[in-house]
């Protein structure tokens, strides 16, 4: 672990940033914001990865076409306006007007096509939306066509879309990346309100960024993810402190400013901090989910997927992760308990602990004893404890379970990996996801069963992908809530994840910040330091 101590004291001393072109020289007074995020930072890249470590650097560099805002409706951002024709079969968008990348290149049209191009290719959502897609148009350099060959009822809720994988636009030589590869370290390049400092990152230590005072803000007050992004502190750094209550005392003693995911078990002693705030910034919350590799034995049989989910129960895992109910639920549905698509259609025989029925329905599917390789993340307090609960309750079951440990980013990259799990591959892992990333069955990653073209795990099942189309395509909400009914039954019995319950992760904050945005995901812009 990083001397902490030394490490602030020499970053506050900084006072020349470098870099990227357009990060001027930072003011002797330069007001510093220090964070800790929810993970180190070892990859830059947030349409290669859902991680959303990765999805809040690209909210600081990048800027969206469009963006939801406190209620969630879709509004322009970088658009300027837009047209669809009369047989939806043209949507005509025009940029603002002054829009720059931070090296002084002015955003064209051209680089939002390639950055939807590389987008489409690797999001659950994009690719739903580009499969009816029959192609682009650069009008000029400010307007550009997207001509479909149907109609197809989510464009703008696709390119709004609040998180991991976000439609973030990159100039046209960064979207020109292959989509299953890695941006380089140059190439971070943005249009958003903050720029990032690649001569300081430090994976293990720091992430920096500075105000884009190039940047062109709407001008809307902000709301949720839309309207004016001010960067109102002229320096944000991201320190990275794995222990929960060195963060915390950094925090009381005045070193670090935020903690976005602070340890669960230590917010009580934070809420008699008077020098301390808790902030739920996102009250719609999280789902925690494990994740099935359906590539290799033994969850290439759905009926041993269907056996895991029945096996498990929610709320041993959200006391062993959450602890005070007060910031969890026990959540059966799949699309988020207190949104319009939340059912319980289908899901009476499942997520009960029932390790007798488990076993009858394993022996039934055949299962030989293949060891079940369970990643788990040790450096995210909110997902370490998942795996061993997991363990417990799957052995009971007559699982055989082999938990392999290591950090996130490192979960994060094998978790790519097609490799045979005794060959550094995988059968399962955890995550969490922001309710905003799964209110419904195109928008939620992990019920893409496109094969090759589906996240990590790629399950390939055709009755699910069809709902999906149908969903897409239907605008009548009530004929939508039928779909999700019909899609929740079947997926029970043919599983691509177990969502193993709802929590709620509020930030912590000195009380000298404040304009933290009500939103889905975490953002930097509109806060002030006193």
């Amino acid at each position: 672990m990083i001397d902490f101590r030394r490490s602030v004291a020499a970053l506050a001393v900084a006072v020349s940033v470098g870099g990227m072109l357009g990060a001027a020289a930072v003011p002797a007074r330069a007001q510093t914001l220090r964070a800790v995020m929810n993970s180190d930072v070892k990859i830059l890249d947030p349409i290669w990865t859902t991680a959303y470590v990765q999805r809040a650097f690209g909210y600081m560099v990048w800027d969206t076409l469009f963006a939801v805002d406190e209620k969630f409706e879709v509004k322009p951002q970088m658009v300027d306006k837009y047209d669809v024709s009369a047989d939806q079969l043209t949507w005509t968008f025009t940029l603002r007007d002054g829009l720059v990348w931070s090296d002084g290149k002015p955003v064209t049209s051209e680089d939002c096509i390639a950055s939807i191009k590389r987008w489409g290719a690797r999001d659950s959502m994009g690719q739903k939306m580009m499969v009816s897609v029959a192609g682009f148009e650069a009008v000029d350099a400010r307007t550009f066509k997207m001509k479909m060959k149907e109609p197809y009822g989510l464009v703008l809720q696709s390119l709004g879309k609040p998180s991991a994988n976000v439609p973030f636009m990159m100039p046209k030589k960064t979207a020109d990346t292959d989509p299953m590869q890695q941006i380089k370290v140059e190439d971070v390049i943005g249009s958003g309100p903050f720029i990032f400092v690649a001569k300081e990152w430090k994976p293990g230590e720091t992430v920096v960024f500075v105000k884009n005072t190039t940047y062109k803000p709407r001008a809307e007050p902000p709301s949720g993810l839309a309207g004016a992004k001010l960067a109102k502190v002229d320096r944000v750094e991201w320190v990275w402190i794995p222990d929960a209550q060195t963060q915390v005392a950094a925090l009381q003693n005045g070193e670090i400013d935020m903690i976005e995911s602070p340890g669960m078990d230590l917010l009580p002693l934070m809420a008699k901090d008077k020098n301390i705030k808790l902030f739920d910034y996102n009250p719609l919350g999280n789902q925690y989910a494990l994740r099935f590799n359906t590539l290799f034995k033994p969850f290439d049989n759905p009926k041993i997927r269907y056996a895991a989910s029945v096996a498990l129960g929610q709320e041993e895992f959200l006391k062993a992760t959450i602890g005070d109910a007060k910031y969890y639920k026990v959540c059966k549905p799949m699309f988020v308990c207190g949104t319009p698509l939340e059912t319980d259609a289908g899901m009476q025989d499942v997520l009960n602990q029932n390790a007798a029925k488990a076993r009858e329905i394993l022996k039934e599917a055949g299962y030989d004893g293949t060891p079940v390789v369970l990643l788990q993340s040790t450096d995210l307090g909110v997902l370490t404890n998942l795996s061993p609960v997991a363990k417990q309750q799957l052995e009971a079951a007559g699982f055989k379970v082999d938990v392999q440990s290591m950090d996130w980013q490192t979960v994060v990259s094998r978790r790519t990996k097609k490799d045979p799990p005794d060959k550094g591959g995988w059968n399962a892992f955890f995550t969490s996801w922001a309710a905003a990333d799964i209110l419904n069955p195109v928008m939620a990653g992990f019920f893409n069963t496109a094969c090759d073209k589906a996240m990590f795990g790629w399950p390939c099942d055709e009755t699910i992908e069809k709902m999906r189309d149908q969903f897409a395509k239907e605008t009548d909400p009530a004929k939508q809530k039928q779909i999700v009914v019909d899609l929740q039954k079947y997926w029970v019995e043919h599983p691509t994840h177990i969502n193993v319950g709802q929590w709620y992760q509020p930030f912590a904050l000195s009380t000298k910040i404040d304009g933290v945005m009500v939103a889905p995901v975490t953002v930097f812009w509109n806060m002030t330091k006193k």
